[in-house]
C-alpha cells in the first residue's frame, strides 16, 4: 500500500499515535458519530504529517471505507492509520542510521556514533554518551547493531 520511506513522521508510542489520529479524525466528524465523509480522508492524513500519492490515497480510502457508502468509521480508520504511522516511523529511524552507516555494514562503531552525537546538531555530553553506549553497544563485539536497536525502540504495528 503506502511504502514510501518518509510517507509520514510520527510519535513512537501507540497511545500517542492513537490520540493524534483520533484528534485529527474528530475535526471532520461533524455529526459526532465516529464517521467522516470519505472525501475528507486526504485532509485528515495530510494533517497527520503524511503525504501519500493520489494512488496511495485511493487505495487507503478503499481499504477503510464502509461498503462503498462514502463514509469512513473511526473503528476502521484507526488501526490502519496507526499501522501506517508506526511502520513509517520505523523506516525513518532506519534511514537515519543508514545515513550514518556510510559503508552499509549494518552496525556503527561506538566511536563514530559518539563523534556524530557530540559534534553535530543538538550535542550530547560525554557523560550522556557513555550512559547511552552502555545500553546500546554489543559488549562482545563492541559494535552498535542498529537494526536490533530499532526493533527495541519501535512498536510493532501488528500488536
Amino acid at each position: 500500500m503506502i511504502d514510501e520511506p518518509l510517507f509520514c513522521l510520527s510519535e513512537a508510542t501507540g497511545s500517542d499515535v492513537h490520540k493524534k489520529i483520533r484528534a485529527a479524525f474528530e475535526v471532520f466528524d461533524y455529526e459526532s458519530n465516529n464517521t467522516v465523509d470519505a472525501r475528507e480522508i486526504g485532509t485528515i492524513i495530510y494533517s497527520l504529517g503524511c503525504f501519500p500519492t493520489q494512488a496511495d490515497l485511493h487505495d487507503f480510502t478503499a481499504e477503510v471505507e464502509e461498503g462503498h457508502t462514502g463514509y469512513i468509521h473511526l473503528d476502521k480508520f484507526l488501526p490502519v492509520m496507526t499501522k501506517v504511522l508506526l511502520e513509517n516511523n520505523m523506516k525513518a529511524i532506519t534511514l537515519c542510521f543508514q545515513v550514518l552507516d556510510k559503508e552499509k555494514k549494518g552496525y556503527l562503531e561506538p566511536e563514530d556514533l559518539t563523534k556524530y552525537m557530540t559534534q553535530e546538531g543538538d550535542v550530547f555530553t560525554q557523560e550522556e554518551m557513555d550512559e547511552m553506549l552502555t545500553a546500546l553497544v554489543d559488549h562482545e563485539k563492541n559494535l552498535i547493531y542498529y537494526k536490533d536497536l530499532i526493533n527495541l525502540l519501535t512498536i510493532d504495528p501488528d500488536m
